[in-house]
């Protein structure tokens, strides 16, 4: 209990970025879960600047009150937690605390990241009304990033055929983004998961995408792109779902389309190309 409750608290303090969490994590492990925030600072290597920052923000009220509003008002798993997704310890900055609103059962379940463009066309949302509900069959988890375009679409699809999807969101859990989604994530919330990284209150800054984005890749056993521009958070998602070493596919388009020259690319650079939804079934050995 200690620990969660060290971990949850140098995951809401102030001057703790992504990597420093790190940081100070890795020397949490090697200091054998001394729950002592200097001694992690001074074995993380971290400056005196930055270890008296962390110490001033760490002893004030506002922490302690938020800290409590969490532990009380929130339901979160830790990096340390059983029930953490295995496959997600093993990405580059896992998040050691994971905020959530659902069914957290889904996540020892087989996942499929489903990510593409956010002005997603008539053939990508015919690409998944055909693909998806072969995935549901075969109890394949949706997982996506509840945003406007192919996000959006792969969640209700996913909702619409009795399936299970889980949602990855760049806010805080009490937050909705896109605000045309309220009703998504609140079925998501109910029928399937909703997670998220950020405290609540946390509104949609720009930076938290790409960082939500590594969630994504890191969940999914596979990777399935459809329609994206060469320049995308797509393509993000799809790199460091290569450099996590899972597998990456795409659905091919026309040569003229910008919406599928992200797609070819990846292609081309060997992601697998989707066909049928048997294509798909085989990367997970179905």
């Amino acid at each position: 209990m200690l620990k969660k409750l060290f971990l949850l608290k140098v995951h809401l303090c102030k001057g703790i970025g992504l990597m420093t969490e790190q940081k100070i994590f890795t020397a949490f492990q090697f200091n054998d879960y001394q729950t002592n925030i200097l001694e992690c600072c001074q074995l993380a290597g971290l400056t005196a600047a930055t270890t008296e920052k962390i110490l001033i923000n760490w002893n004030l009220p506002e922490l302690s009150d938020n800290v409590q509003r969490h532990w009380f008002e929130c339901k979160f798993i830790s990096i340390l937690d059983e029930d953490y997704p295995a496959q997600l310890k093993e990405i580059y900055c896992p998040p050691i605390i994971l905020f959530y609103r659902g069914k957290k059962e889904l996540f020892s379940t087989k996942m499929l990241g489903v990510v593409g463009a956010r002005q997603s066309t008539n053939y990508g949302k015919k690409v998944l009304l055909e693909l998806m509900p072969t995935m549901i069959e075969n109890s394949i988890t949706i997982v996506s990033g509840l945003a406007t375009g192919i996000d959006g679409i792969s969640h209700q699809v996913a909702l619409k055929y009795g399936g299970s999807t889980i949602g990855v969101i760049g806010t805080g859990l009490d937050q909705v983004y896109p605000r045309n989604h309220h009703e998504l994530q609140s079925q998501m919330e109910t029928h399937g998961l909703v997670i998220s990284e950020y405290p609540l209150g946390t509104q949609p800054y720009r930076s938290h995408f790409p960082e939500r984005n590594r969630i994504i890749s890191g969940l999914s056993e596979t990777l399935l792109v459809i329609e994206a521009k060469i320049k995308s958070g797509s393509l993000i998602t799809a790199n460091l779902a290569l450099q996590e070493n899972r597998n990456v596919c795409a659905i091919p388009g026309r040569i003229d389309e910008q919406l599928s020259a992200g797609c070819n690319e990846l292609i081309a650079a060997g992601a697998k190309p989707i066909l049928t939804a048997k294509d798909i079934l085989n990367e997970f050995l179905i």
